[in-house]
């Protein structure tokens, strides 16, 4: 016999941030900074003056430590100058004209604003790593017969683990005994409760409530959601922006050409014009800590980061920075139907048969082999659409089943792609598909169901033909109802002056009925997948800028031929996770509105940023060259504005 454990799996909270105090950057430059403190008090005692300048030393030493080392690797071993070999420098000129306490606080300010800065970035990743946390560090599995706890990296596939209320999925699973609800927030950022039951996909470190639940496994530890997620952020923050990029590029050039200038202002004025030495060196060395773009050139990269971070946090995975900068630029979206404006789950409406003998060439001398009948019509169209994965397809074999209707024997199935699917049923080929299959690929003519088709359509209803190549046998008529957010998230994109296009498979009349009820700008109906992209294109060149949302599937060469192409309710499907730029986890078209919004904001904090820093640079190096800044004020302006620039940036976490 089996045990049963009582005890409840505890819920898990999200982890609290890593602590500044293990960082041993912060460590050093508290360090240096009381070293600097000590130094500064001694002076007004009257101790000798070897003992304050000690201090000074031992503070500038260590605060210069880390970015003294980093700017003489980067130096030696990739032949670069950067911000760091320029405050080093900086330091020790300051130092070496005796100016020892000020040369330390240079050391200490600018090691404190690159601990900070570590510290932040570390702080932006980890509440992304934090995700993973929320998975179990063990499952209880049932295995021969009896319920043990193995750690969760060695949940196989296959396996049946349960979880208790309280508990969180150790991996990616199918229900398959019990009834709960399941917090799906860490996944897909969906707040309400997701009901689960036997059949229903469950993620990682999705928490549950209610009841127990019993889940086989469909990934491994390694391949689960969570663990794609952490995976493809990651992979996200390290992809640059354009303006990223930009600021790097700019910095390879800037920083080298600002101790160029800064020698010249050392050297030519006491060569050239005979004034003093010291007062063009010290006039140098402020100059060129003026000049750090320290500032600028963390100011994009610390902004993304943690756009990147908060975004998923939300469930939108957006794969780099430079789709963030996309998003912000969006003028036009093309918005598939089905499963996207729509929810994705069409019903069938009406089912109409037609009267036998009236269409195709030589209909009157074949009669219908089936009784003419409602369920003879749809055990046929369901015998063949069993065998299809479409939306419409799986709406009739729905149907069939609810209604208690058997799916006639079919065999040989074939997909027609864009128009429909064909089988042997009875010995001989039937159709079920598109109107214009029938009148365009099979020449079949549809005149005593014409009438109920423009009805039908014109009701917003898609319109699925069942028969032969010589005779129409009848209509199913299937509705997907729009999503409840929709007409919400168009009015947002029109408020924001984004135009609004739809993409459709479906027939035009359908289509247009859908887009009078959402107020949509422009409507392409009847289209298949390579029109798809081709119309993408068109848009693209007509208004620039264009974002597709679909399925990630179907979708998949209109998503790569768009600006940004954004996969809707990806949070398990590893096709759609892969195909996209932008993936929105629930199946939740406000999170489109949202990753624009966070775009936008990210744009305007980046614009703040660069405004902000180049202000500082200009001040600070006209007040150094002039003379009327000391080494002191231009620290003090240098490090306040990168600290400014940072906590600016860090506003994207709470956007």
């Amino acid at each position: 016999m089996g045990t049963t454990r009582t005890t409840e799996t505890p819920r898990r909270e999200m982890p609290s941030p890593p602590s500044p105090w293990r960082n041993p950057k912060v460590l050093t430059s508290l360090a240096a900074g009381f070293l600097l403190l000590v130094g500064w008090l001694l002076s007004f005692t009257g101790t000798p003056y070897a003992t304050g300048a000690g201090l000074y030393v031992a503070s500038l030493l260590l605060g210069g430590y880390y970015f003294g080392r980093d700017a003489l690797e980067e130096l030696v071993f990739e032949r670069e100058i950067g911000i760091e070999l320029l405050m080093t420098v900086a330091a020790v000129v300051a130092a070496l004209m005796g100016q020892l306490a000020e040369g330390a606080m240079l050391a200490f300010l600018y090691s404190i604003s690159e601990a900070a800065e570590g510290y932040t970035e570390q702080k932006t990743r980890s509440a992304i790593k934090a995700l993973m946390d929320l998975a179990p560090k063990t499952a209880l599995v049932r295995r021969d017969g009896r319920e043990v706890e193995i750690p969760a990296e060695e949940v196989a596939v296959g396996d049946v683990f349960i979880v208790k209320p309280g508990g969180s999925m150790p991996t990616d699973g199918r229900v398959v005994a019990g009834r709960s609800s399941v917090n799906e927030a860490p996944v897909t950022g969906e707040s309400v409760p997701v009901e689960k039951e036997e059949g229903a996909q469950v993620y990682a470190g999705s928490i549950n409530e209610t009841g127990a639940l019993e889940v086989e496994a469909t990934k491994a530890f390694a391949d689960n959601t969570i663990s794609r997620i952490i995976q493809m952020v990651e992979e996200a923050q390290e992809r640059k922006g354009k303006s990223h990029r930009f600021i790097e590029r700019f910095g390879r050039w800037y920083s080298p050409s600002v101790l160029a200038l800064g020698v010249a202002i050392a050297l030519l004025p006491p060569l050239f014009f005979g004034v003093a030495w010291s007062d063009w060196v010290l006039r140098a060395t402020v100059f060129i800590v003026a000049a750090a773009p320290c500032a600028l050139v963390i100011s994009i990269p610390i902004t993304l980061v943690a756009t990147l971070g908060r975004a998923a946090r939300q469930g939108v995975l957006i794969k780099g920075g430079v789709y963030v900068e996309e998003l912000a630029k969006v003028k036009t979206v093309a918005l598939d139907k089905t499963g996207t404006l729509t929810r994705g789950e069409p019903e069938v409406t009406d089912v109409i048969v037609a009267r036998a003998g009236e269409d195709g060439p030589g209909a009157k001398a074949e009669k219908i082999s089936l009784e003419a009948t409602e369920q003879a019509l749809v055990a046929q169209a369901a015998g063949i659409e069993r065998w299809s994965e479409h939306p419409l397809a799986r709406a009739i074999v729905r149907h069939s089943e609810g209604r208690g209707i058997t799916p006639s024997e079919a065999e040989a199935f074939e997909s027609l792609t864009g128009a429909g699917a064909s089988a042997q049923v009875d010995g001989r080929a039937v159709y079920v598909g598109s109107p214009s299959l029938f009148t365009d690929r099979l020449d079949v003519r549809l005149d005593s169901v014409d009438a109920d088709v423009a009805r039908l359509q014109n009701d917003g209803k898609t319109v699925v033909v069942v028969g032969t190549e010589k005779e129409v046998h009848g209509l199913i008529a299937i509705r997907d109802n729009v999503r409840a957010s929709a007409p919400k998230v168009i009015e947002a994109l029109h408020a924001r002056g984004v135009r609004v296009a739809m993409l459709t498979g479906d027939n035009r009349r359908t289509a247009e009925a859908i887009a009078r009820e959402l107020d949509i700008d422009e409507v392409y109906a009847e289209l298949k997948p390579d029109e798809k992209v081709a119309q993408v294109r068109r848009l693209d060149e007509r208004y620039g800028h264009v974002a597709m949302v679909g399925d990630g599937v179907n979708d998949a060469p209109a998503l790569a031929e768009a600006t940004v192409g954004i996969a809707m309710g990806a949070a398990g499907t590893d096709v759609a996770m892969e195909t996209a730029d932008v993936v929105l986890m629930a199946d939740d078209l406000d999170k489109f509105v949202y990753a624009l919004e966070l775009g936008q904001k990210n744009r305007r904090v980046v614009r703040q940023n660069l405004a902000l820093s180049a202000l500082v640079i200009g001040v600070l190096v006209v007040g150094a060259v002039t003379g009327s800044f000391t080494l002191p004020i231009a620290v003090i302006g240098h490090e306040i504005s990168e600290f400014v620039v940072v906590g600016s940036g860090l506003r994207m976490l709470r956007a």
